[in-house]
Parts: structure tokens; sequence; C-alpha cells
């Protein structure tokens, strides 16, 4: 029993020492819990012959505190950080190092942002390949290789069939393609053109949409643009459509918001107009929809775009675009 007992005290002890401050509740319960080891040989105590009983008693007793003052120490030693010290060599004293919280991107932010104020209105937002083929880009979105319309975006191509994409329109033929009438899709996405100065950029983002039905109308596409710009600036915000030309969409409208800056009065950003403009929509073009298989004379749509860039230099008053790409922290950190 001595044995035993001499047993149970150094496996403990030993335990305790290499222990962590997860581990000590445990040691303490095997050793020293109503169902211990200790406390068993406590209660067998009744079962030794008399002489031997004090002697033992005294000895576990003992054995018990020793145990139950490894412990204490071993907790203070634990919440001290003498185990960061030991385990990490690491010198707990010394004053901490303040964590930098990262930013998401002005950029992201407001792609973010556009693409949830469509997602509550029932829009689902699809992807597609930056690196694209010419005929999703142009010829299927009624822009011929001789068109005059090519000469309105400045390309860069790979080769005579492959090129970045110049918007993100190739993502709705591409949707088209797969799926029938009908359908509500966002395309956000980053787009190239050779291009750039104070407000243009050879990549940027865009967010393009598309809605197709059964007698979707010009007045749907008003409806859902106004909420739109309202939501995104403030309910106050006037809009007006201005008569426009794309080849994939007729009517085609450019869609102007009442200048953020002065609120209508004039000023310079909006060249004393009182208006700035912010996106360009329509009703998709039938022939778009021949390219696709879908029947024009049963469906009907429309089909809009904006730049991310555009709409977070208004929002946030940025007056030159390249302060997005500079990464400049003063700026950035502003956000």
């Amino acid at each position: 029993m001595l044995e035993h007992l001499e047993k149970i005290r150094s496996q403990a002890l030993r335990a305790i020492e290499k222990s962590g401050s997860e581990d000590l509740e445990a040691i303490r319960i095997k050793v020293l819990g109503r169902k211990g080891e200790l406390t068993s040989i406590l209660k067998s105590i009744g079962s030794l012959p008399a002489k031997e009983r004090p002697r033992f008693g005294q000895l576990a007793n003992k054995f018990k505190k020793e145990i139950e003052a490894a412990l204490e120490r071993r907790k203070a030693q634990l919440e001290s950080g003498g185990q960061v010290q030991q385990i990490r060599g690491l010198d707990p004293t010394l004053p901490g190092r303040r964590c930098h919280v990262g930013r998401l991107h002005p950029v992201s932010l407001m792609m973010g942002e556009v693409c949830s104020v469509f997602e509550r209105m029932g829009f689902s937002v699809v992807q597609g390949p930056e690196v694209e083929l010419d005929f999703y880009n142009f010829e299927a979105l009624n822009i011929p290789p001789d068109h005059p319309a090519r000469d309105m975006q400045d390309t860069f191509y790979v080769d005579d069939k492959v090129l970045l994409r110049t918007h993100t329109s190739p993502i709705q033929v591409r949707t088209m393609e797969k799926i029938s009438p009908p359908l509500r899709i966002i395309a956000p996405g980053k787009v190239y053109r050779c291009d750039s100065d104070v407000t243009h950029t050879p990549m940027f983002h865009q967010v393009e949409g598309l809605m197709v039905d059964r007698l979707v109308s010009f007045a749907d596409l008003k409806g859902i643009l106004t909420y739109f710009v309202q939501e995104i600036f403030d309910k106050d915000t006037a809009v007006r459509f201005r008569p426009s030309f794309f080849p994939f969409t007729e009517p085609s409208a450019e869609v102007d918001i009442q200048c953020v800056m002065c609120r209508g009065k004039g000023c310079r950003v909006c060249s004393h107009t009182g208006w700035l403009e912010v996106l360009g929509a329509g009703l998709v073009h039938p022939a778009v929809f021949r390219y696709v298989g879908y029947d024009p004379e049963q469906y009907s749509g429309f089909a809009f775009g904006l730049g991310i860039e555009r709409i977070t230099m208004l929002r946030y008053g940025v007056d030159d675009i390249r302060l997005f790409y500079d990464n400049d922290l003063r700026f950035l950190e502003q956000f």
C-alpha cells in the first residue's frame, strides 16, 4: 500500500509540472476527486491492521496536501505567463504590439454594396471569363466586325478572335445560352480598354444587369434603376433618362443623376449642368435574343451597365480615378 501511495504521488507531481492550464483540472479529478486514486486509498484505510492505520493516514494526508500545493503553484505560474515564456521563448513582461486592422478597398466596398442592392431586388450574381472570344464580346451583342460601334471601345486583342473583355455583357450572352427565361442577373467584374487619364484606367470594374421575361417594359427598367440610384446615394436624388445609342439595346438611354456635389445648382464637377451621367441602359435588341435562341416575339427584357469606379468617385468625392490604384495608405485608410 505504501509503495502504491508513493507511486501515485510521484506520477501526479510529474504530470502537474508538465501540464498546461487546461490539464490541471483533469489531474485534480483523477487524483483527488471523489473517485480519484488518492481518495480511494484514503477510503481503504479501514482495511489495514490497526497499528498501521495512523502512520498510513498521516502519510496519505501529507501527500494530498503536497499535490494540492503543486496544483496551486502550477496554476499561478501559468496565469503569470510562465508557460508562454517557457514554451515560446517570449518575455511576457514586454509591451504588446498593436495589430494593424486591414480594410476593404473602396472599389471593393462599392462593388459589394451595388451587388447587395440588386440582390435584394431578386437579381442573381453570375461570373464569366476576362479573356473572351470576339463573338461574345461583340458579334453576339449585335456588333459585327464592320460596325462603327467597335470604334467606341479601344480593345486589347490577344489575336483576331480573342481579346480582353471590354465590358461584362458577354456574361449575359453566355447565361442566356444556358438558361431559358425568365431570368434576372447581374454580372460584376473587371474589364479592359486602352484608355488612361484622370477619369479612365486600362482596367476598371463594371456591373451589368439583365432582366428577361414576358412583357418586360421600359417602365420596369426606370423603376429598378431609380430605386438603385436612390439606395446608393439618397432618397432625394433626382434621376433622368436621356435618349442614347447602344448596338445591343433599342431604345437606349443614358441615366443621369442630380449632381451630388452641388445638388443640381451647377458646379465644376457637373460642368454647371446640375446633372452627372452614371450608367447606360435600354431594352435588349431583338437581334441579341436571336443569337441566343430567345423568341423576341415572346420575350422582352432590359440591360444596363455602370462603372464601379465612377460610382465610387461620386459617392466619396474623389476627383482622380488613379488614386484608387496608387496604393497610398493615406488615401485608402479613409474608407
